[in-house]
């Protein structure tokens, strides 16, 4: 007669359960024993007892070499000096010397170097400043026929002094005519006029040559 397992008694349900006790079983014995330490008798030892076999450890002191001695220093011999030394040698002075009348020394001459002059040059000062024809009384004469009141300086009633500034050359030409300071109302215009219109003027020198020259002037203007 065969037997039936009833459902409760049947344990292939309960397998995976099983399983899984026995590994942690397993599992919990293989750690406990690689945690398990043995310990050896015979490895202890009483450190006590072990013999010192170390070598004794000499104290040797630090020694300094000193430093080698400095040369002797030589000290220099002073020889002593007389101050008065007499000169057995003697010297022969010869006054005897003939000196003829008629020997004559020349003079050394130092003379100055040349000056080379720019031909272009304008100088300021001279030591000879240029004139015009008659000198300033001729000028005078000169500005008092040819100058020309402006008729705008009149209406205006301007009058006062035109500087005026201009180059006088070598040949007495007269050029680069400016006004240095005006009063306008036309003076300025005819002031420069009349100088450029006005004729040959003596050239200024320097050391005797004719050389360019600037020249300040004034005209005035004055209402009559």
């Amino acid at each position: 007669m065969e037997a039936k397992k009833t459902p409760k008694a049947d344990l292939t349900k309960r397998s995976g359960m099983f399983l899984n006790l026995g590994l942690l079983v397993s599992v919990g014995l293989v750690l406990l024993a690689f945690e398990h330490k043995s310990y050896d008798a015979l490895a202890l030892k009483d450190l006590g007892q072990v013999p010192d076999d170390f070598e004794e450890l000499l104290d040797i002191p630090i020694t300094e070499q000193p430093p080698p001695p400095p040369p002797p220093v030589e000290q220099p011999i002073i020889q002593e000096v007389p101050d008065e030394v007499e000169i057995e040698e003697k010297i022969e002075v010869n006054f005897d010397v003939d000196v003829k009348e008629e020997t004559v020394i020349k003079e050394i001459v130092i003379s100055d170097a040349p000056v080379v002059e720019k031909a272009d040059e304008i100088f300021d000062v001279v030591e000879n400043v240029p004139m015009p024809p008659g000198g300033y009384e001729g000028w005078n004469e000169y500005l008092r026929k040819n100058l020309k009141y402006p008729t705008q300086a009149r209406r205006m009633g301007i009058e006062g002094t035109v500087y005026v500034v201009f180059v006088v050359n070598t040949d007495g030409s007269i050029q680069d005519v400016e006004v240095l300071r005006g009063i306008g109302g036309g003076c300025n215009e005819e002031a420069m006029r009349v100088v450029q219109n006005a004729p040959k003027w003596e050239p200024g020198k320097q050391r005797g040559r004719p050389v360019r020259v600037r020249m300040r002037l004034p005209i005035k203007f004055k209402l009559g």
